[in-house]
């Protein structure tokens, strides 16, 4: 063991002497091999990091929810939206019925979106989004408050002017969100006084809830200065605990076609959306980016053991005599074997890392510029040493066994 331990740092040394010799030769093989590695890795960190992010936002809609709807979340370039611009908008009066008869259902809220414009002494914010919500909404879709609080019961069921403010629309009118709690806005004409602001959230990657640039009042008093029917409309329906999300649309599916009285030959007027449709279509996208850049990392990694061995068969050819040398005085094949194959590997390995602090560099400058954290997983990392090891030695092993074979006395007259 100890042996093969001096054999294996001998050969090191040597392969490490060997490549500050040859200053040029090594950095046109590490260039390869660095340019390979960065590519790679630095859109593959991408992809994951994009992947993950989209998965998470995906999250906060709610594992257990379906999303009663007009249009469905699933579109295309075929998509047949004709067939559903007819249909009717979801209704508050409908959730009564769904409470009623879905069994399986834990929570039911109702929502309707608008836009306004938002006016405070001489500050007005036109285009704001406002959210007029049920009771329930929260305990489907968790809101955070940073300052002040949340709509009460008493609110909801009295039809309240009162508001909660996301921290963006807050910072516009307000200079301050902490400034929001306690002031009175005007939206068409109507007073209303701002209880809370939501904590800020940041922008998600896949839409839907923007807590920081809208406002949500209680649905009896929005009701008043907005038209549901020309509005988008939601029913949100919030599964008890381990009940499958394909029962509870299934439950809802016949409720609902029963609220709406439609024969059973007639289709559903009605979308049933899950985060899993949308995760679905997300993540059949990414596998598809994911198989395309494995593709691409085998063909880099094919062009880069040729550039490798190219340079190991150079190299071999000028210590032919050194070879020669060494058996001569009794070293082994497998020494020589050794001694080469940890040349190769080395040097793919150095270019490797080279390649990892690039990207990780770059991995900076993208989460700075884009939407998302960028950021290089211990599985891209491994599996990227990993692979220029695998590399190194798949690009040495012809010229090693060839060094490892060679007539000491033949090597040693080559000179």
């Amino acid at each position: 063991m100890r042996k093969s331990f001096e054999i294996f740092y001998n050969s090191f040394q040597f392969a490490l002497g060997e490549l500050r010799k040859n200053k040029l030769r090594t950095f046109l093989s590490l260039l390869g091999i660095t340019f390979g590695i960065f590519c790679i890795i630095s859109v593959m960190a991408t992809v994951s990091s994009l992947k993950s992010s989209v998965q998470d936002s995906f999250k906060s809609f709610g594992n257990n929810t379906v999303y009663i709807q007009k249009w469905p979340w699933v579109g295309g370039s075929d998509f047949p939206w004709w067939k559903y611009i007819s249909r009717p908008q979801p209704k508050y009066k409908e959730i009564s019925a769904v409470k009623e008869k879905v069994t399986l259902a834990e929570h039911v809220a109702f929502m309707f979106s608008n836009r306004a414009s938002i006016d405070y002494e001489d500050v007005s914010l036109t285009g704001v989004n406002w959210y007029a919500v049920s009771e329930e909404l929260d305990e489907i879709q968790p809101v955070e408050i940073g300052y002040g609080r949340y709509l009460t019961g008493n609110e909801f069921n009295s039809g309240a002017s009162v508001v909660v403010m996301g921290y963006v629309v807050a910072e516009k009118i307000f200079d301050k969100a902490e400034n929001a709690v306690g002031k009175t806005i005007d939206i068409k004409g109507r007073k209303l006084k701002v209880i809370g602001v939501i904590k800020k959230q940041g922008q998600s990657l896949i839409g839907g809830w923007d807590f920081d640039n809208i406002i949500m009042l209680p649905y009896l008093f929005a009701s008043q200065i907005g038209n549901e029917e020309f509005s988008d409309c939601t029913t949100l329906v919030k599964g008890k605990t381990n009940v499958p999300v394909e029962d509870l649309k299934n439950e809802l599916r016949g409720v609902m076609r029963g609220v709406r009285r439609l024969s059973p030959r007639q289709e559903d007027n009605f979308s049933l959306n899950d985060v899993n449709t949308g995760a679905t279509q997300i993540n059949s996208i990414f596998d598809g980016i994911t198989i395309g850049g494995f593709a691409i990392t085998i063909l880099s990694f094919i062009v880069g053991i040729f550039g490798v061995a190219n340079i190991m068969f150079v190299t071999v050819r000028e210590r032919t005599s050194v070879i020669g040398l060494k058996k001569a005085i009794g070293a082994k094949s497998r020494t020589i074997l050794l001694e080469f194959l940890m040349e190769s590997a080395f040097l793919c390995v150095l270019g490797g890392i080279i390649g990892l602090l690039l990207v990780f560099l770059l991995t900076l400058l993208l989460t700075a510029v884009l939407k998302f954290t960028v950021a290089i997983s211990w599985g891209l990392f491994s599996g990227a040493v990993a692979a220029c090891v695998i590399t190194g030695i798949l690009a040495g092993l012809i010229p090693a066994f060839i060094a490892a074979r060679m007539d000491p006395v033949v090597a040693i007259r080559s000179k």
